[in-house]
């Protein structure tokens, strides 16, 4: 579970409240529905290996089953459809060399680019938190449904990481310079927002969830969000998008910075300052791999790419002391190394993009 996530739980009930049971994956099949329940509540639901992979195999089982035409995906619990990743596993792996991560990560982003390229129709019900690799199960669907509770993000920079799961591919690809404020910022974003970034397709009222699904068992999901879908409440990127435009256009994150600081917006200068606490290394990975994703065009050669950046990441200083500072001693007190951005060379930029020791993803 990210630091952000646990500071955007929203309050009140979901619609995917279910009784106690070990299995950290759910899975139910109600007239044309096949439906994945994520189990771990306490967790908010965040992703580890088994869960993947009973997410591929029931994917695999329902594609060569007639009789289910559409899959949902919904979290169990209060509070979110899913965190992220166990990065608690993963700093954890990475103290002891990152091979169960590599593995845990080649099968996730396979999982990913499975979901975007899913013969039938997938349905996200992406209410409460939605986070990292939450994103990844949710936001390469054909229909992704916010709510009021909705709080989306790739928070990856606070804790010396950079966005995954097919991430950079989506913000990447979000209006003007959106995605590259959300992905250095590492900012949670609410309904209207994500529709804006592309994120997300259609506003649901949270307390109309519970009907909506029982309406995709026998109908068609058009006819049953024509029901139920409603205008969002409105966002806040849209009113910032001439300074963010603007900041995030430069080459550099120094120049990013500088633009920021001197755009005389309060809420941009805001940004800055939430940048500057962000892993110096983490943020000039990020920013290369966001433009370099533009240029790779598929969202497999960008998870090729992400799968390079992430098995590198095992091997930094600044991935296990980001999730010790923020997840496991919960200081809030991360010592980057290096601790500047003028101190990340272009060189260790690049080291990132090398193919990784073993194998490559494959995707592209």
């Amino acid at each position: 579970m990210s630091p952000a996530a646990e500071r955007a739980r929203p309050a009140g009930p979901t619609p995917a409240k279910t009784v106690p049971s070990e299995e950290t994956v759910l899975l139910d099949r109600v007239g044309r529905l096949g439906r994945i329940t994520l189990n771990r509540p306490r967790a908010i639901n965040a992703l580890d290996h088994a869960m993947v992979r009973r997410m591929a195999a029931a994917l695999a089982e329902w594609e060569h089953d007639d009789d289910v035409a559409v899959v949902v995906v919904t979290g169990a619990g209060e509070r979110g459809l899913c965190a992220g990743g166990d990065i608690r596993a993963v700093r954890a792996d990475a103290l002891e060399g990152g091979h169960a991560s590599r593995d845990f990560w080649r099968d996730e982003y396979l999982l990913n680019a499975r979901i975007a390229d899913y013969p039938k129709t997938y349905v996200a019900i992406m209410d409460g938190v939605v986070m990292g690799g939450g994103v990844g199960v949710s936001a390469h669907g054909d229909i992704r449904i916010v709510t009021e509770r909705s709080a989306v993000a790739m928070p990856e920079t606070g804790i010396g990481f950079v966005p995954d799961v097919g991430g950079t591919y989506l913000l990447s690809r979000a209006p003007g310079e959106l995605g590259t404020h959300l992905a250095l910022t590492a900012g949670a974003i609410g309904a209207a927002d994500a529709i804006l970034c592309g994120l997300a397709d259609h506003f649901v009222p949270a307390e109309r969830l519970p009907a909506l699904l029982g309406e995709l068992a026998a109908d068609d999901p058009a006819e049953v969000l024509a029901r139920h879908a409603r205008p969002a409440p409105a966002g806040e990127l849209a009113r910032r998008r001439a300074w963010i435009d603007a900041c995030y256009a430069a080459d550099t994150v120094e120049e990013i910075v500088d633009r920021l600081l001197g755009s005389g917006e309060p809420a941009a200068k805001e940004a800055a300052e939430v940048i500057a606490a962000k892993s110096p290394t983490a943020l000039k990975v990020t920013l290369a791999s966001l433009r370099r994703a533009r240029r790779l065009g598929s969202l497999g050669a960008v998870l090729d790419q992400e799968y390079r950046v992430s098995c590198a990441s095992l091997s930094t200083h600044d991935l296990v002391e980001g999730i010790r500072a923020q997840v496991v001693d919960k200081d809030r007190d991360p010592r980057w190394s290096p601790a500047s951005l003028a101190e990340v060379t272009e060189a260790d930029v690049a080291a990132f993009f090398a193919p990784p020791a073993d194998r490559e993803l494959g995707l592209g």
